[in-house]
């Protein structure tokens, strides 16, 4: 019977945020398991036989588990880990029915947790950790990890863990996976500014960046996410990862799973490996070369874990050299997919995972019909800026090799960059990532992270998304914000740390601090299209955003002031300053000629946010942590590098004209448009409400099942005229329109807008993180009854404003 009771556990399984928060604690209770006490901690037990990876995450636990308690391995209570099939004690557990595994052998990465009375002569009871292959079992110690509250991010964002004198395991079996998504991983990319700096002048200065010693932190990070994909570094200032070999033996001890981006077929990173001239990596002219040029990397690297990418660009994300028509780059895609599928099947690894990504140019030829095989993993991007660009049809969630996503946390491209801050909302991710995951796409989720700092909390959410969708995405954003917080930098303080970080991602939703110019590159130079008042109102709100970090900062603990800062103070107060820095200059150079004291006090304000960017960037590279990250951050724009995807650098006004003192800008009381917000309407069928995203917390979704939702609004005197505000989503797919209708006193507008990446609408519309469908009709002044009566799933409804008919430039 209690076989029984412990199988029908093994199969439920544990959802993700609940369990290191209370199945290990300080305080015994009747039952519990003792891991730590009087000085003593239950030392971590493996097979040598085991994995590699299951050596090192026991001894990244047996060194967690020192720091934590401070106590001497020692006791009759033991922490058995292995894997089944790798274990012999484990495996004698299960054997004689000590432990119910359930369906654990054969799961993909999954793994249990259990205690065990009396496991072996001399041991009186055993905390076990089973995992189904190597994965798991590594997941399955790091999970204890930061269950006695060690963070995944200790080392990454110096989250010093707590000392707890006595640890106690709650009774109980606790299964975890398998995961939601089969393969999950980040993409370090663009890392010209950040990552490589400082791993040449800091981090590993004996080594050519980025060598073992930063990928060795980088795969520990990984283990601890339970990512286990990783697409590595690619630019030309750094080395490729497989130019030395101990990269990739060193990715296979700690069990991560190699791939390689859209633009590097084969493992092969082209800007760093391809010495012949760039037109000369063309199938067309060249297929001996080129095909060389992939053999080698497949016999060097076939007997490692990796994925395969299929198919040929240009040397750096550019189109494919040779072809011109799209008729003949689809026969030559196809060729080439025939040929290296060819490579792998005579390397001995025809079965291993390969994946074909359709991004940009790439997408057109797809779509003129070009066949990928069935067993090939379709990996679909978004825009660059966080909006998935397809969904998969039904024939293409009917393919074996399913389909995946590549998406955004970072980019460097057209129209502008965004480099330097995370911005991308939490609740952006879950809902594109969500609509994926509902269409099919689950295979493999890959993340571009840039330098991976400042991106933790965006890295995180994306990654638990991953392992476990339904867990995740069932928390309001606000609720995950104050765990993470909590775990990361001080539980007393999580909820005002979460309140700050919603403000952070509102305000900075509204215009990322990349983006603080209007015009798009190329363009002739023009002033944004806010009032100095509304700009004000704007900078008063980030003002308030940092009074309240200001009032949490004191009651973080000594030990967690590193990781506060680089967690919330630095992108908080950065984002700010260069705010300031921006609307202080631009409303001086619009009073001088009429207000030259006004405008003398604005540009001084605009060269002490820029004095406060240098000293905060100072204090995160010189002065964080004893400077560990010196050369990690930079202010955008760093440099002259890609300029024409690069914000302009801000003209401040000349020094030696200023001199009154700098204090933030006088708020004048700003006169707001009616809107109708989200929470206003009542929802029901066919209509979601999308928590912690748009300017006003929250998103109506439509869900495509039909159904209305409506609300009124009082229209003072004179004529107004209705925008509905949406986020620049896609339907199904780039290129078809979005619609929606809408209905104003019972007369419907249909309402559409072509979604074409690339064009100028496009751009505009992800700088400003919203379009605006005006309705065709004047109303006049009273109440006006508005209904949402039907649109495309995947339209994300922001708020509906009204402005009176002869304004211009209202944004708020």
């Amino acid at each position: 019977m209690i076989a029984r009771i412990l199988l029908l556990i093994a199969l439920i399984g544990v959802a993700p945020m609940a369990t290191a928060q209370h199945w290990v604690r300080e305080n015994a209770r009747p039952g519990d398991l003792t891991l730590a006490a009087q000085g003593r901690v239950a030392p971590v037990v493996i097979d040598p036989a085991d994995h590699d990876v299951v050596a090192i995450a026991a001894a990244d636990l047996r060194r967690d588990l020192a720091t934590v308690t401070r106590a001497t391995p020692g006791g009759d209570t033991q922490i058995w880990i292995g894997t089944l099939g790798k274990n012999a004690a484990i495996d004698r557990l299960i054997a004689d029915r000590r432990i119910a595994i359930g369906t654990l052998k054969g799961a993909w990465e999954s793994f249990l947790i259990a205690s065990v009375d009396k496991p072996r002569a001399g041991v009186a009871r055993a905390l076990v950790i089973i995992g189904s292959d190597r994965r798991g079992t590594a997941y399955g110690a790091y999970e204890l990890s930061r269950a006695i509250g060690v963070s995944p991010w200790h080392w990454w964002a110096d989250v010093t863990p707590r000392h707890q004198v006595s640890l106690h395991v709650a009774k109980g079996l606790r299964r975890f996976g398998p995961p939601s998504v089969k393969y999950r991983g980040i993409f370090f990319n663009d890392e010209d500014w950040g990552l490589v700096p400082w791993a040449a002048a800091t981090h590993a200065p004996q080594e050519k960046p980025l060598g073992p010693k930063t990928y060795a932190k980088v795969f520990e990070l990984m283990l601890r996410l339970k990512a286990n994909l990783l697409w590595p570094a690619m630019h030309k200032v750094t080395q490729p990862f497989n130019a030395d070999p101990a990269n990739a033996a060193l990715a296979d001890r700690y069990a991560i799973v190699m791939g390689s981006s859209h633009a590097e077929p084969m493992l092969r990173n082209n800007v760093g490996e391809w010495s012949a001239p760039p037109d000369d990596f063309d199938y067309v002219k060249n297929a001996p070369g080129v095909q060389r040029y992939w053999a080698d990397r497949v016999a060097t690297n076939a007997g490692y874990e990796s994925i395969w990418t299929l198919g040929m660009r240009g040397i750096h994300d550019s189109g494919m050299v040779g072809p011109s028509t799209i008729a003949d780059r689809r026969a030559t895609l196809e060729r080439i997919i025939t040929d290296q599928r060819g490579m792998l099947d005579r390397a001995g690894i025809a079965d291993a995972p390969q994946v074909f990504t359709p991004y940009k140019e790439v997408l057109d030829i797809y779509r003129a019909g070009l066949k990928v095989p069935d067993n090939v993993t379709l990996m679909w991007p978004d825009d660059n800026f966080g909006y998935i660009r397809h969904f998969p049809d039904r024939t293409e969630r009917a393919r074996s090799g399913g389909s995946g996503i590549y998406y955004h946390l970072s980019y460097l491209g057209a129209p502008l960059s965004y480099l330097w801050l995370s911005t991308t909302p939490p609740a952006l991710i879950r809902e594109e990532m969500g609509r994926a995951f509902d269409r099919g796409a689950r295979q493999m989720w890959v993340a571009n992270v840039g330098d991976l700092k400042p991106a933790e909390l965006a890295t995180e959410y994306f990654l638990a998304l991953a392992w476990d969708i339904e867990a995740t995405r069932a928390q309001p954003i606000d609720h995950f914000a104050e765990a993470w917080a909590a775990e990361n930098i001080d539980a007393t303080q999580a909820r005002p740390i979460a309140d700050v970080l919603r403000t952070y991602h509102r305000l900075n939703f509204d215009r990322r601090p990349e983006h603080l110019q209007w015009y798009l590159p190329g363009e002739k130079a023009r002033p944004s299209p806010l009032s100095i008042a509304q700009a004000d109102a704007r900078l008063a709100a980030f003002a308030a955003m940092e009074q309240a970090l200001a009032a949490l900062e004191s009651h973080v603990p000594a030990d967690r002031r590193d990781a506060l800062f680089e967690l919330l103070t630095y992108p908080v107060a950065a984002s700010a300053a260069a705010n300031r820095r921006f609307f202080a200059a631009e409303a001086h150079d619009r009073l001088r000629d009429s207000d030259l004291a006004e405008a003398i006090r604005r540009g001084t304000i605009a060269h002490a946010a820029d004095a406060t960017l240098s000293t905060l960037t100072h204090r995160y590279n010189r002065e964080i942590a004893g400077g560990k990250w010196r050369g990690m951050m930079a202010v955008e724009p760093a440099d002259g590098q890609w300029r024409s995807y690069r914000l302009t650098p801000p003209i401040l006004p000349a020094p030696d004209a200023l001199s009154a003192p700098a204090s933030v800008p006088t708020i004048v009381p700003l006169h707001i448009d009616p809107v109708l917000k989200p929470r206003q309407f009542t929802v029901n069928k066919g209509w979601r409400l999308g928590d912690g995203l748009g300017r006003h917390g929250a998103v109506l979704a439509a869900t495509g099942a039909g159904g209305s939702v409506g609300a009124t609004v009082t229209l003072p005197a004179g004529e107004w005229r209705a925008f509905v505000d949406i986020l620049p989503t896609y339907a199904d797919r780039d290129g078809d329109p979005l619609r929606l209708t809408v209905a104003i006193d019972g007369v419907a507008y249909r309402l559409a807008t072509p979604r074409q990446t690339g064009d100028r609408d496009w751009a505009q519309a992800v700088l400003d993180s919203r379009i605006a469908l005006a309705v065709p009709v004047d109303l006049p002044a009273g109440a006006h009854r508005v209904t949402l009566q039907s649109a495309d799933p995947g339209v994300m409804i922001e708020a509906i404003r009204f402005e009176p008919v002869h304004a211009t430039g209202h944004l708020h």
